[in-house]
């Protein structure tokens, strides 16, 4: 359909974000927690987890308010988050 933002399967066609969370992690348990929600999540396509500098860089389709209630529901703090493209 033309101008309905469908791709020719029926599926909404998103463009892919990349976000970036500074979460308060304080050992290699924290950051494993975080691993296994992105692992597992979908519209995630990578992420780089960096428990030195406690941030978080995903890729993906996913909306970013649906992508940081992930993170914080791992029990971290998401002390900030921004859209980096």
């Amino acid at each position: 359909m033309r101008g309905s933002g469908l791709t020719d399967s029926g599926l909404t066609a998103q463009s892919e974000h990349t976000y970036k969370f500074n979460v308060k992690m304080t050992c290699s348990g924290c950051s494993g927690a975080v691993d296994r929600v992105l692992k597992k999540t979908e519209g995630v396509s990578s992420y780089d987890i960096s428990l030195e500098k406690q941030e978080v860089i995903v890729k993906g389709t996913i909306p970013y308010d649906d992508l940081h209630a992930k993170i914080a529901k791992t029990g971290k703090e998401v002390i900030s988050g921004t859209t980096v493209e």
